[in-house]
């Protein structure tokens, strides 16, 4: 539920929104059929109350009912207004998924709470799950979106391998978070190339830039393979420090969500 608060100079009134996700509206003035049970069925919804409706792109809208029905809800437009993202550009979440999907479900509703753009699942050398069910996280990450009263519904990308995923393009900075000590050489490939100037580990808030899109790689439990930094780096990514904590990746993952927002805030 949305509160809106309006003030005058003898009183102060709160007036309260559900929230529903639409993301076809306005072109179609009407609730999704779930929503539409919910409404009425659930929350005993009449024609004339109001409500509040996400297009999940960015845009509210405060609407009256028109027809009240479980299966379709008609909605009158009262005022469209545009939201804007407390934090600036992209962030985008990319982790291997744990044998325990809980977590992730957890993960996806806790990282949406806190605001992100997009979550990939990748699947390492090491991961202990290799296939995820996106549809459940897509209805988590759309709660979590309502509850936490945002106009923006995160992209959820179906899994995909670690080196299919290091070649899809991305023009913004990208940063792998692994438990490797960078100068121990003889734990990698290409001690030469792991152990240059670049490879230095950054506090990930120090490395971000504000104004550029964000990609951040969390590994499975054991962590990524040793030939999976080395092609993390060549494809462009820069190693980053999450605190001096060992975590768990759900953890590593929520982390790193909160850093980037935190240092994108806006």
């Amino acid at each position: 539920m949305i509160s809106c608060v309006t003030t005058t100079k003898t009183q102060t009134t709160m007036k309260e929104y559900h929230l529903f996700y639409a993301p076809d509206f306005p072109l179609s003035a009407a609730l999704p059929s779930d929503d539409s049970n919910h409404a009425v069925r659930v929350l005993r919804m009449k024609e004339g109350d109001e409500l509040r409706v996400t297009d999940g792109v960015g845009n509210f809208y405060d609407c009256t009912i028109t027809m009240a029905s479980r299966s379709n809800c008609l909605l009158q437009v009262d005022r469209e207004h545009r939201d804007t993202k407390s934090w600036k550009g992209q962030i985008h979440l990319v982790v291997a998924p744990t044998k325990n999907m809980d977590r992730m479900e957890w993960l996806a509703e806790k990282a949406t709470e806190i605001g992100m753009d997009r979550i990939s699942f990748i699947d390492c050398k090491n991961s202990e799950r290799r296939v995820v069910k996106t549809e459940r996280i897509e209805r988590i990450v759309i709660s979590a979106m309502k509850q936490s009263h945002k106009a923006w519904k995160p992209l959820v990308d179906e899994m995909c391998p670690f080196v299919q995923f290091l070649k899809q393009p991305f023009s913004g900075q990208r940063f792998i978070a692994h438990c490797y000590d960078m100068d121990d050489g003889d734990s990698m490939n290409d001690a030469a190339f792991m152990q240059s100037e670049a490879r230095h580990t950054v506090f990930l808030p120090q490395a971000i830039d504000p104004d550029k899109d964000v990609q951040i790689l969390i590994g499975p439990e054991g962590d990524f393979a040793p030939e999976e930094v080395e092609m993390a780096f060549k494809a462009g990514f820069k190693p980053i420090s999450l605190g001096k904590s060992r975590l768990r990746t759900e953890t590593a993952a929520l982390v790193a969500v909160h850093l980037a927002n935190a240092a994108k805030m806006q």
